[in-house]
C-alpha cells in the first residue's frame, strides 16, 4: 500500500518528538507521528524540567507542565543504619527571583504524564500518535523522502517532504543517515531506576530520601502520586551492588531496598524499572538533506516557501556548540557527585539553561555590539542580566499595560511570544517615534511577523488608535530587562524559539535581519 502526505513524518513519540510535532502543527504544517512501541511508555524516567524548558512549554501554550509539575522536595540523608536525619540539602540550585524570569526553579513531572499532556495538545489539531508503527528505511532526493514503514507485519511506502528523527539513542534515523555518535559510555556509572509501590514505617512523603552512598551501595526514593498514593521513584546505585542482576528481578529490588532502609517495609510491586548507564554522547550534525534528528520553526518556514533551505543548515551550527558545552558541564557535575558520594554537589544555576545563547550564529544581528567586542563562544553560559546580545534568551517583563483598545489590560512580554511567528519589539519614547519602523513590517507576511511598541512609564496611557499592539512599561521591568534607556529607540526581533534574533537601531536593521531569514526580504 502507498500513501502520500502530510509533509513531515516525525519518528518517535517521546517528549522530543511530541514537542517537534506540536510546534509544526502550531505553524500550520500537517504532521504524521509514529512510534514503534505498541503502547505509550510507562514510568517516571527523566522527571526534571528546568526553567528554560518551562519557558519553551509556555511559548507552546502547554501550561500544565508548570501548573501540575512539583517543585523538588528537600533531599534528606540519614546516619548509617538509622532513620535519624544526618543532613537536609537541596537538589535545586538557588537563584534570586527576577521579573525577567517567570520560572525560578525546576519542576518534576514523570514522562508518562508529560506524554499524555503533549498528546492531548496534538489532538487539538486532529493529530494522534500511530503506535506500533516502525520506520524500516528511507530514501531521499531533492524533492522529498520515501519512507518504508511497518505495522502489524504490513509494509507501507510513505512519501513525505521531511523526516524528523526523535527515536532515541538507538535511532534508526541517525544510523541510516550515518551520523556519528561521538562520546563515551561510562560503565563505572550504573543505576537501576524505576517506579515502585511501597510503604515504610516512619518514611514520610515530604522528603527525597537518600540511604547509603553513591560509591558503595545506596538508595534514593522520591514520593510521587503520579504512580499511586504509595508510589515512589527509586534509584539504586553503588559498586557493591550487582545492578545488572538486580534490574532483572523484582524480588532482588525488594531485598536490596529492604537492606538499605532500617525500618519495616511493605512492598506492593515494581511498576517499571531499567538499568541506566551514563551515555556522554552527541551527534556530529543534526541533519542530512531532508532528514533531521530534531526540528522546529525553521523547517516550518522552509516548508511554507517563505525561507530558503539554507536556513536549515543553521540548526546544527547553532545547537552543536550548546550541546558540546552542556556535556562538559554535566560530566563535571557527574564526576564531582561520584567523587564525593553526594548527588547534590556541583549543581549551579547554569543548569537552568537561561544563559544558553547563539550569539555566534550567522543569522543573528546586533548593531550595538562590534565584532571586536565579541568574545569566544560560550554557548552554555551563566545568565548575566546586566548584559544582553542578539542570540540570547529574550527576557520576560510582567505588568505591561496594553493601551491599544477600548479597555486597559495588563499582559507580559512572554504572552506575546509564540512558535509560529517573529515578534518585533520597538522600544521608543512615543508612538510617533516607532511608526516609521513599524512601516518596515508591511513587506512581511503578517502570519509570521508581529509587532509591539513598548513605551516608557512616563508615556501617556490614553487609548490610541493603532493597528499595532502598544504597551506601556509602567514599572520599568521591560526597559530594565532589555537594557533600554527611557529616551532611546531600540528594536528587538524575537524569534519563534524565544531567542533574540536581532537588536537594531531601526528600519534598515530590521530589513537586514529578515533578509537572513525570509526569501525576497
Amino acid at each position: 500500500m502507498t500513501s502520500v502526505h502530510p509533509p513531515v513524518l516525525v519518528v518517535g513519540a517521546g517528549p522530543v518528538g511530541l514537542v517537534a510535532a506540536l510546534a509544526l502543527l502550531q505553524n500550520g504544517i500537517p504532521v504524521r507521528i509514529i512510534d514503534k512501541d505498541h503502547h505509550p511508555r510507562i514510568g517516571q524516567r527523566g522527571v526534571g524540567t528546568w526553567p528554560r524548558s518551562l519557558e519553551v512549554y509556555n511559548f507552546l501554550d502547554v501550561s500544565e507542565v508548570n501548573s501540575l509539575g512539583k517543585s523538588p522536595p528537600p533531599l534528606r540523608s540519614y546516619k548509617p543504619g538509622t532513620l535519624e536525619p544526618l543532613k537536609d540539602s537541596s537538589m535545586d540550585p538557588h537563584m534570586e527571583p527576577s521579573p525577567a524570569i517567570p520560572f525560578h526553579g525546576p519542576k518534576l513531572m514523570g514522562q508518562q504524564l508529560l506524554d499524555v499532556i503533549l498528546r492531548r495538545h496534538l489532538e487539538k489539531f486532529s493529530c494522534s500518535v500511530e503506535m506500533g508503527t516502525e520506520l524500516c528505511s528511507f530514501e531521499q532526493c531533492d524533492e522529498g523522502v520515501t519512507a518504508v514503514l511497518a505495522k502489524n507485519g504490513i509494509s507501507e511506502t510513505f512519501d513525505t517532504k521531511w523526516i524528523i528523527g526523535a527515536d532515541g539513542a538507538k535511532s534508526v534515523v541517525r544510523k541510516q543517515l550515518g551520523l556519528t555518535f561521538l562520546g563515551e559510555t561510562r560503565d563505572d556509572i550504573r543505576i537501576v531506576t524505576g517506579d515502585i509501590r511501597l510503604t515504610g514505617v516512619g518514611l514520610d512523603r515530604v522528603h527525597w530520601h537518600r540511604f547509603g552512598n553513591f560509591n558503595e551501595r545506596g538508595l534514593s526514593l522520591r514520593a510521587t502520586d503520579e504512580i499511586a498514593e504509595d508510589g515512589w521513584q527509586f534509584f539504586l546505585y553503588g559498586r557493591e551492588l550487582d545492578l545488572t542482576k538486580i534490574a532483572e528481578s523484582e524480588e532482588l529490588v525488594f531485598e536490596t531496598i529492604a537492606s538499605l532502609i532500617p525500618t519495616e517495609i511493605t512492598f506492593e510491586k515494581v511498576v517499571w524499572m531499567s538499568d541506566f548507564r551514563a551515555n556522554i554522547r552527541m551527534v556530529n550534525k543534526f541533519s542530512e538533506g531532508r532528514v533531521f534528528v530534531a526540528g522546529g520553526w525553521k523547517l516550518a518556514l522552509v516548508q511554507k516557501g517563505l525561507a530558503d533551505k539554507s536556513l536549515l543548515e543553521t540548526y546544527s551550527a547553532e545547537r552543536l556548540p550548546v550541546i558540546s558545552e552542556m556535556l562538559e558541564v554535566t560530566t563535571s557535575i557527574l564526576d564531582k557527585a561520584t567523587a564525593s558520594g553526594d548527588l547534590s554537589v556541583g549543581r549551579s544555576p547554569v543548569l537552568y539553561m537561561l544563559g544558553i545563547n547563539c550569539r555566534f550564529s550567522t543569522i543573528v544581528l546586533d548593531e550595538f555590539v562590534t565584532s571586536v567586542e565579541r568574545k569566544p563562544i560560550n554557548a552554555y553560559g551563566v545568565l548575566d542580566e546586566g548584559h544582553l546580545e542578539a542570540g540570547d534568551r529574550a527576557p520576560d517583563a510582567p505588568n505591561m499595560l496594553q493601551v491599544g483598545g477600548a479597555e486597559l489590560n495588563t499582559t507580559t512580554l512572554f504572552s506575546l511570544y509564540r512558535p509560529w511567528y517573529h515578534t518585533m519589539l520597538v522600544f521608543a519614547p512615543s508612538l510617533a517615534d516607532a511608526t516609521p519602523i513599524l512601516g518596515a513590517l508591511e513587506a512581511y507576511d503578517k502570519s509570521v511577523v508581529r509587532s509591539a511598541v513598548v513605551l516608557p512609564s512616563s508615556a501617556s496611557v490614553t487609548p490610541v488608535a493603532s493597528p499595532d499592539l502598544v504597551l506601556v512599561d509602567r514599572e520599568g521591568y521591560a526597559y530594565s530587562a532589555y537594557l533600554v534607556e527611557a529616551g532611546q529607540t531600540k528594536v528587538f526581533v524575537i524569534r519563534p524559539d524565544g531567542v533574540i534574533g536581532a537588536i537594531v537601531h531601526g528600519t534598515e536593521g530590521v530589513k537586514k535581519y529578515f533578509s537572513k531569514i525570509f526569501l525576497d526580504a
